[in-house]
Parts: structure tokens; C-alpha cells; sequence
């Protein structure tokens, strides 16, 4: 599948391996970015995609940065909307308990293209029934 995309940073998402379902995106700065404890920072890429209808491009965190130094997305995964033409910008937090330095071309984010079906409601009465009926968190133990 081709998708258009105009880098301004030089920088494209880039799969690291052969079995890779998230493309790396690369931070595009003109300095670096301290992110404190506790704190958020939008750190743009430089990227904007052109997603062809039925398609999303979610943002997600890298799991590296997130168990090393605890940096996560604030929205936990964010979604590209085809038809969306601004700039790929990653909101990004500072779990840990140590500041952390964001430089030019870092790899911060992972993105992962997907299909998705867009639906209309069906009101209903009743729903069909299952075995697990109306069970919700922990229902089935251990």
C-alpha cells in the first residue's frame, strides 16, 4: 500500500525490523525539548500524511522508552483521521522520576496503519444473548 507524505524534517517512519507493525517517527526540532517529571510536551515530526477513506493512522508509544524511561502518550493512543492534513505532532508525558532530553530525529512515537469500518446504529430493544451476558472486569477471576 502507498500513502503520500511530505517530510519538512528530513526524517520518514521507518519499520526497525522485517516483523515490525509500528513505523518509528522521529522528533523534528529546532532545540531540544526538556521533559520534566510529571510534565507534557506536543513534539512535532515535520510529517503530514495523505490516509486514504478507511484508514487510521494510530500513534502509539514505544515500549523501550516506556519501561526505561517512562515516557508514555498522554492519550495513551492517539488517531490520525483520514482526513486530517496538519502536522503528525506526539503527545508526550513524562512518567518517570527523571527529567528527559527530546532531541532532533529521536525516535518518540511508533505509528501503525490500520483499516477500519465505519457503522450505523441499529436501535434495538433487546440484544442477543451470550454466556457471558452483562459480565464486565475481573467477572471470570483469576
Amino acid at each position: 500500500m502507498k500513502i503520500k507524505i511530505k517530510s519538512e524534517s528530513g526524517y520518514l517512519p521507518s519499520y526497525e525490523t522485517d516483523g515490525s507493525a509500528g513505523m518509528d517517527l522521529r522528533a523534528s526540532l529546532k532545540e531540544d525539548v526538556l521533559l520534566e517529571p510529571g510534565k507534557r510536551s506536543l513534539v512535532p515530526t515535520g510529517l503530514f500524511i495523505e490516509l486514504p477513506k478507511g484508514y487510521e493512522a494510530q500513534v502509539r508509544a514505544r515500549s523501550g522508552l516506556a519501561v526505561k524511561q517512562g515516557i508514555g502518550l498522554v492519550n495513551g493512543i492517539g488517531t490520525i483521521d483520514s482526513d486530517y492534513r496538519g502536522e503528525i505532532k506526539v503527545p508526550l508525558i513524562n512518567w518517570g522520576e527523571e527529567p528527559f532530553v527530546i532531541r532532533d530525529g529521536d525516535r518518540i512515537a511508533q505509528m501503525v496503519v490500520a483499516k477500519y469500518e465505519r457503522i450505523v446504529w441499529e436501535e434495538a430493544d433487546h440484544l442477543t444473548d451470550t454466556g457471558r451476558g452483562s459480565g464486565g472486569f475481573g467477572h471470570t477471576g483469576i
